[in-house]
């Protein structure tokens, strides 16, 4: 269980790859998608009734914040994300809620919109981001626990060779340097990261691909 010493703690970290404040449940879709990305991604904790600024205001009437983003939850996250809620009391009338997410076996996990769209989200140091399509696809094959093979040919050496010399690309990097369509250099990286032989780092506008670390 979470004491108050441990919440101070944890709120003076500041938000980032584990960790996310929200004030309070007003958009619940939103948090929602902060509880997709950490599925997603490594984990992490959400807390509710916690400023961006670190102030820690807790909530009036938690039970009814409890029950609002519970309900969020279901209807909003497919598929279901297992998660646990701990309440830590700052006053008599106040708590803070704390969701605490574990990285997800059965991601990509993905929240539905207003109609019905999905849309996948990672997280990126303190942001809650929308995946990319090769970050979604690497998600999904990553389930399949099989081993992974590639032909050697003239675009991986060229891979390799970019690689060397500027120890990361994108997508639309890697296919201008090499010259092949943007759809074959995106299968060519997704099968190179599930071969492990690169690795995906996700970030805000596009990914950057880099040698695995062996």
């Amino acid at each position: 269980m979470m004491d108050l010493r441990t919440l101070r703690e944890l709120v003076r970290q500041g938000e980032g790859d584990y960790l996310e404040f929200k004030l309070k449940s007003s958009h619940p879709e939103k948090i929602v998608r902060e509880i997709v990305a950490f599925a997603n991604s490594g984990g992490g904790k959400l807390l509710v009734g916690i400023g961006d600024d670190k102030s820690i205001k807790g909530l009036k009437y938690a039970d009814e914040d409890e029950y609002i983003l519970e309900r969020a939850i279901q209807k909003y996250c497919t598929p279901e994300i297992p998660y646990r809620i701990e309440r830590v009391p700052l006053t008599d009338e106040r708590d803070v809620l704390v969701f605490h997410i574990s990285r997800s076996a059965d991601k990509p996990h993905a929240v539905l919109d207003a109609l019905g769209k999905k849309k996948t989200y990672v997280r990126v140091k303190d942001k809650s981001v929308q995946a990319s399509p090769e970050l979604r696809e690497i998600m999904r094959r990553t389930r399949r626990s099989r081993d992974i093979r590639f032909n050697y040919g003239e675009k991986e050496k060229k891979l390799m060779q970019l690689l060397d010399a500027q120890q990361s690309v994108t997508v639309d990097s890697f296919a201008t340097s090499v010259g092949i369509p943007r759809n074959m250099a995106s299968r060519t990286l997704i099968l190179l990261v599930l071969a492990n032989v690169l690795e995906v780092h996700p970030g805000e506008i596009r990914d950057q691909f880099t040698m695995a670390m062996m």
